[in-house]
């Protein structure tokens, strides 16, 4: 029998979609089936898509009451009926990758490709398998509730439950978790009963540059016992010196690294990982059984997402620096008790293999109808 060939569509719109996407192809290329992953919007009009994502970048970090209300207007559209001039370029690159690439599923990571193929598929006699990957957890879009024609992959049992009293057919929504890395579901993160001197914490920083600053020093001024990473990824260029800065001021405590692809293995030898609620890091903390400070909350799916760490009692907000601090010292005090009772609660929660779940998920249903 040939291999099993799966089509993944993602868009460049936060980091999310795009890490759910390669993960899962890496789960399923894993499993024995042939993927091809790619970004119909990139592709069909990438000069278009790169400005979107800037704006879009620009907006939520900067401006995230705009974006609150961008986010709340997506909720009125009809996506099974809009065919602008401009979504109609992405529309037919789809079109013509399922030509070319003939695929037996389609799992779709962005919201508006299952729209894009019921049209596209609605004249076809053989349709493939349709799945779509929600990235976000329990505050969800109604463009990912609407989507026609479809299987949902969700990230937690509390956004299947949502979903389910929303009215979504129960038969149709499966929880396999955030597709995240697979090396998480054979990685082991820091001890919960382990030492805490050094209490590594692992910090990924906006592009807000006085922030970074900010936050670093509101870590490492709780305790003498604190060490922090900054990430600074694509960032490098406009945080670097102001990291420096922090590096020098408390020597032999800041470790400063660019873009790396060391992600699973950077939170499964931290204690704390402090960042922006985005889908991808808040369930790759969830794998890693790390505990998470959310720093910067993006109004609408970002609050769904801190909203399930403070369930699992695993996170907290931290809004300012004093903040910070004060949370510091209580994960800190006695022992580092709080921080422990965190771990305890992840360790028994326990997501770190949604890829290979969701993969597992796929071709089932592949073999099902093939039988």
């Amino acid at each position: 029998m040939p291999a099993p060939r799966i089509l993944i569509v993602t868009a460049s719109f936060g980091e999310g979609h795009n890490s759910a996407a390669r993960n899962l192809a890496m789960g399923l290329e894993g499993q024995g089936a042939v993927c091809l992953v790619a970004d119909p919007c990139m592709r069909a009009m990438p000069a278009l898509t790169n400005m979107l994502c800037k704006c879009y970048r620009y907006i939520t970090t900067h401006l995230p009451r705009l974006w609150y209300r961008i986010y709340l207007s997506t909720d009125d559209m009809d996506l099974s009926r809009q065919r602008s001039y401009v979504m109609r370029k992405p529309e037919n690159d789809l079109a013509r990758l399922l030509d070319e690439f003939q695929p037996d599923a389609v799992v779709s990571t962005y919201p508006i490709y299952p729209y894009f193929l019921d049209r596209i598929l609605s004249a076809k006699q053989k349709r493939p398998a349709v799945f779509t990957v929600i990235t976000d957890s329990i505050e969800i879009n109604a463009s990912w509730k609407k989507a026609p024609n479809t299987t949902w992959l969700v990230t937690d049992p509390y956004t299947r439950d949502g979903l389910t009293q929303a009215g979504l057919p129960a038969e149709r929504l499966v929880d396999t978790g955030f597709p995240v890395h697979p090396q998480f579901a054979t990685m082991h993160g820091v001890d919960g009963e382990g030492a805490v001197d050094p209490f590594r914490v692992l910090y990924f920083p906006t592009a807000k540059k006085p922030h970074v600053r900010r936050v670093a020093r509101a870590f490492l001024q709780a305790s003498p016992e604190v060490h922090i990473t900054i990430v600074l990824g694509k960032n490098i260029r406009l945080l670097y010196t102001r990291a420096k800065e922090i590096q020098r001021e408390f020597p032999g405590r800041v470790k400063l690294i660019g873009w790396t692809r060391r992600v699973p293995s950077l939170l499964n030898t931290h204690h704390l990982v402090v960042g922006k609620a985005g889908g991808a890091t808040v369930h790759e903390a969830i794998a890693a059984q790390c505990p998470m400070i959310v720093y910067h909350l993006v109004p609408g799916q970002e609050e769904g997402n801190l909203q399930l760490l403070e369930i699992l009692g695993a996170g907290r907000l931290a809004e300012n620096p004093a903040q910070i601090t004060a949370i510091m010292r209580d994960l800190l005090w006695d022992r580092a008790a709080g921080w422990r009772g965190m771990k305890r609660k992840l360790a028994a929660y326990r997501r770190n293999s949604g890829s290979l779940l969701a993969s597992r998920v796929i071709l089932s249903a592949i073999s099902s109808s093939k039988t």
